[in-house]
This record gives C-alpha cells, structure tokens and sequence, in this order.
C-alpha cells in the first residue's frame, strides 16, 4: 500500500466514488472488502490508522460466541462460527486453532458445560475445529500447570479460533488495496455534503498529517466508526438522539509462566457474571476482559483500577501462581460500540452483541454493534444497502472466499508467521543489507527490516503504527517497546525524509502513550 498514490487518487474531485466509508476498523474494512467484490468503486478513510481504535483491543479471538448460546442467542452463535471457519481457512498466518480448558470444580458444572459444547460443535459442522471433550484431573493439571488443583475435579476442552486483530487489519486493508479499493489512513472526516433534497452525496475530508483538504463525491456514505458513530451521525442530522453505548473491556498482558502450556484457560462465572479467558498470545498471556458502562468515547480509554483489580482477583482464585500489579508487562482497553439500550438498562449484558444496519434520512448509512469474527457478514449485511440507496443493481456478494494478502498455506515459524508471504520478502531484504537483521530488543526478535518494510508497504505513518500495530510490542511488553522507540523513528525518519524535529515530537507523543500501558507498582 502506497499512501501517497492513494493521495493522488483524491485529486480528481469530479471523480464519483460508489461507496466511501468512514473507519478503517473491522467494520469498515468488511464493508470496502465486500463492496469490491462485487466491482463497485471504494475509498476508505480513517482519522488515524487502521484498527487503532477497539479492533487493535480485543480478546484476540476469533469465536462464536460460547457465552452467547448460554443467553440463547443461537443465531448470533451460527453466524460467528460459519464466519469463525472461513477466517480460518482465508487467513492462516494470522490466524490458528486454539483448545481452551473450562476447570471443572463440580459435578453439574460437568454436565452443563459437556452439553452446552456439544452443542456448540454441532452447530459449528464441517467447520468444527475439534471436538469437545472430557479430560481427566491429571490431564487438567499437566496441560495447564498453573491451575489451581483444591477440588479440581478435570476440565472440559474445547477449540475455537485465535488471532492478531491488528495484523489482520492491516492485511484486509491490503487485499482492499489491491483489489482497487483507495485505502487511507490519517484523513478525517470534517464535514457531509447533501444534495438539493437533502441526500447524502459527498464527504470533505482533511489529511492530518499534510493538514490538505480534499472534497470525495460519492454514491454512498458508509459510518462505519465504531464507538464514534454519534459524531458523524450528528454531523449529518445535529441534536441526533444517542445510538452507542461503550463499554469498556480491559486486558492484562503476564508472562506465559502463570498459566503455563498451550492450552487457553476460560473461567466461565465471575463474580460479575461474565467470563475471563486466559489466552496464550505471541509467547505471552492475555488475561481479560471486564464490562464497565462508560460514559464517552475516547481514541486511548485507560483501565480503571477496579478492572484491574478485577482481573487480578478473579485469576487468583484459579492459578498457583498468583500474578499482582508488578508482574503486568501491558495492560490495554478497548471500548465496545454497543447499541444504546432502552431508558432504564443499563445491564451491558442485556445490550444485544448483533450488529445493526441504520438508513438515516439523508441515506447515510451506519453499522452498529457486532464482532470481529462476523466482520465480513457486516459488511455483506451493509452492502446490500447499496441497491435500495442508489437504485442501482450490482453483483452477488463474493467476499466469503477471498484469500487475505499474505496467504499462504505454509506460514513461517515465530513472529514472521503474521507477515504470512511477505515474510521472504522481508529476509530477502536482511540478505541484501545484514544491518538490517539486528534486533530491535535483545528479548524479542523483531528486526530492523521489518521497520523498514511497515514504513514503505504498510502504509506505518507513526511511531505508533509500528509499535502497537505492526509489530504488537506496545501490547505485548510496553517497557520493551519504549525502549525499542528511537531506533524505530531514526528508521522511519529515513524512509519517510523526515528531520530531527519530527524525530523528537514522535518519540514525545510516543512515550506519552506508552506509559498509559504500563501499570505502576
């Protein structure tokens, strides 16, 4: 992806796009994949980079929903597993099968998780990733050492999917790319033009890096953003009623040591009713998530310390090894779009996990609500739109079997495994210039190529893309990423031509955020 090509694209303001959406989330990147499947026009934009907001924050799973067939909610759970499947199969770098261990401490327990799994297997089909089962004490506690084993009894396994939300952003936003779609990071939204009779038939948008204004006619606007859909809903119709409620869901990042093995740990009853996974994640262990009703939509929410508290209690009453405060290498929030319930709930729980197409009356469209694993189905559901907007026929959708870029059946081991058939490229070019095989921390093995490649063909404009994004550092161990900072911009500045003051401002704004991501003490 070459953002300044993408630029230039903007420059014929006769030009008439089908379809701009705005957000480059998991929703809005389902909505241009689907649009351009079917051969209509796309351009893409989005106030920072892609997935910055809630799509880089999530659970990293790609699941149907376990808690939601609890709620009875079985079509919501048909969906995610269908979707759950094809990410898989269209998406195998970023993608993996991953057993989870339900702790068995009592015999209904037993019966009522060994059912509700089966349950779910069937309903999965032929895209069932593996078959729930029994396992015995001793099992239990081999395949998950850390576990607390005081009236452990056995566990229930069963599988579903994991992932790099991020990465698999960014790889969406590519096969876009590539596919025609004009993909834009970095460009905001300032105002909607209308037509004589009222009807949405344009956006002006502003390049926050260049501070250059641009004016995109379009057949269809898609408001596609997220926890921030009130503000483009209120840009084009002012004092709109409130549509999102966010909710907040926390992670806390430990060593792989407190749960040991492979196997994910999912603690189905908390003391607030929800469940807690435990999630091993790129050699580390990804403990979440909360439910905390907030009251604004925020680019960079922070945990409150009764999450985190949260978190810490309730793994306490499930590992040996007890983790605190000082042993958290990362904490991250991510806020939920949720649709705003009726007067008096205000229970999350009660608020519905399914996505929403609206059609206000201006034909602006927004998306609402749902998840990542059905992201492609939203944008399918969204699409449909088109016809009824524009009174134009198109294509059958065709996004259900698109292989992401970076495909490839046979991924590479360890962290190059996300770049998927890109990864080559990148030790082609280590080859080529052996500088550029130093690592950026002496713990981890990201290089000083891959910095250099994020720059020129992942369109990484920031510090911050790179580090939280590209490369998942700022999640994984925000310490680590502080630390890996300056070399970061220095290599950026080169590719980019940029001087010492955009080093210096970078490596300010950057440090800024990273210690949001650090728990102290």
């Amino acid at each position: 992806m070459d953002r300044n090509k993408n630029l230039l694209r903007l420059q014929d303001e006769n030009y008439l796009w089908d379809i701009a959406v705005i957000g480059g989330g998991a929703s809005g990147l389902g909505v241009a994949l689907d649009a351009l499947s079917r051969g209509l026009s796309v351009v893409l934009v989005d106030k920072s980079d892609f997935a910055k907001g809630t799509s880089s924050r999530s659970t990293k799973l790609v699941h149907g929903g376990v808690r939601y067939l609890a709620q009875g909610d079985v079509f919501l759970v048909l969906e995610a597993l269908k979707e759950r499947g094809r990410l898989l199969q269209n998406a195998p770098h970023l993608t993996y099968n991953q057993p989870f261990i339900i702790p068995i401490y009592g015999w209904f327990d037993r019966l009522q998780y060994s059912v509700g799994l089966k349950i779910y297997d069937w309903m999965a089909g032929k895209l069932r990733l593996g078959k729930s089962k029994f396992i015995s004490k001793k099992e239990t506690k081999m395949r998950l050492p850390q576990i607390k084993e005081k009236g452990l009894m056995g566990g229930v396994v069963y599988h579903d999917g994991q992932f790099d939300d991020a990465r698999l952003a960014l790889s969406i936003a590519q096969t876009c790319d590539e596919m025609g779609g004009c993909m834009l990071n970095y460009m905001q939204v300032i105002s909607l033009s209308k037509d004589s009779s009222g009807k949405i038939n344009g956006l002006q948008v502003k390049d926050n890096l260049s501070k250059t204004k641009y004016k995109i006619r379009t057949k269809m606007v898609v408001n596609a953003t997220g926890v921030f859909a009130d503000k483009i809903l209120q840009m084009d119709q002012p004092g709109a009623p409130k549509s999102i409620q966010p909710s907040q869901g926390i992670h806390l990042v430990l060593d792989q040591s407190f749960l040991g093995g492979k196997d994910a740990l999912m603690i189905p009853k908390t003391s607030d009713g929800r469940v807690l996974f435990a999630v091993p994640w790129l050699d580390k262990l990804v403990v979440g998530t909360t439910d905390t009703l907030r009251d604004k939509a925020k680019l960079e929410p922070e945990a409150l310390s009764k999450e985190i508290d949260f978190i810490l209690e309730t793994a306490e009453g499930y590992l040996d090894k007890v983790p605190t405060r000082k042993d958290v290498k990362a904490v991250f929030a991510g806020l939920r779009p949720l649709a705003a319930p009726k007067e008096g709930s205000t229970k999350t729980k009660e608020i519905s996990r399914s996505h929403k197409v609206i059609v206000s009356d201006s034909k602006l469209i927004s998306i609402t609500g749902g998840k990542w694993t059905t992201f492609r189905k939203m944008g399918e559901d969204t699409v449909e739109e088109f016809a009824r907007v524009t009174d134009q026929s198109m294509a059958a959708s065709a996004s259900a079997h698109i292989k992401y870029h970076g495909y490839t059946e046979n991924p590479a081991n360890g962290h190059w495994r996300s770049y998927g058939s890109d990864a080559k490229k990148i030790q082609e070019m280590i080859q080529e210039n052996p500088e550029l095989g130093q690592q950026l921390h002496p713990d981890y093995p990201y290089t000083q190529a891959e910095v250099v490649w994020s720059t020129r063909h992942e369109m990484a404009m920031k510090v911050e893309d790179i580090l939280s994004r590209r490369m998942r550092v700022l999640l994984l161990d925000a310490r680590a990423a502080l630390r890996m900072a300056p070399q970061v911009a220095n290599l950026m500045a080169q590719e980019l031509g940029k001087d010492e003051a955009w080093i210096t401002e970078e490596l300010a704004d950057f440090e800024k955020l990273g210690k949001k991501y650090i728990l102290e003490g």
